[in-house]
């Protein structure tokens, strides 16, 4: 499994607006894509104005990441929408290798 890391940061004025984006367009878009396996939305406290965000992607394999961000697979996927919404973004992303994926034992 490839993890997939990128960063954006937003005003606190459009942090809930940007969470509702992703909430309601990012994942709808990445749960259509074939070995898509999850997603985390990582939300920082305000720094002065600023909110800054994690997206955590995870797929499969390389082809996964290629049928969601095409030829250039290592280019952020910045729609219109969340341009709109963000301040400024990671132009490349980062992937690496799921090591070890670790789980909660099952409670009693």
């Amino acid at each position: 499994m490839i993890a997939r890391i990128w960063h954006g940061w937003t005003t606190s004025a459009l942090a809930d607006d940007y969470q509702r984006h992703f909430a309601a367009d990012v994942a709808k878009e990445l749960q259509a894509v074939p070995g898509f396996r999850g997603a985390r939305l990582l939300r920082s406290d305000p720094q002065g104005d600023e909110v800054q965000f994690t997206v955590i992607t995870f797929f499969t394999d390389q082809a996964a990441i290629n049928s969601f961000a095409g030829e250039k697979p290592d280019q952020a996927v910045v729609r219109p929408a969340a341009r709109r919404l963000l301040l400024r973004w990671d132009d490349l992303v980062e992937h690496h290798d799921v090591a070890l994926d670790v789980h909660p034992l099952p409670q009693p």
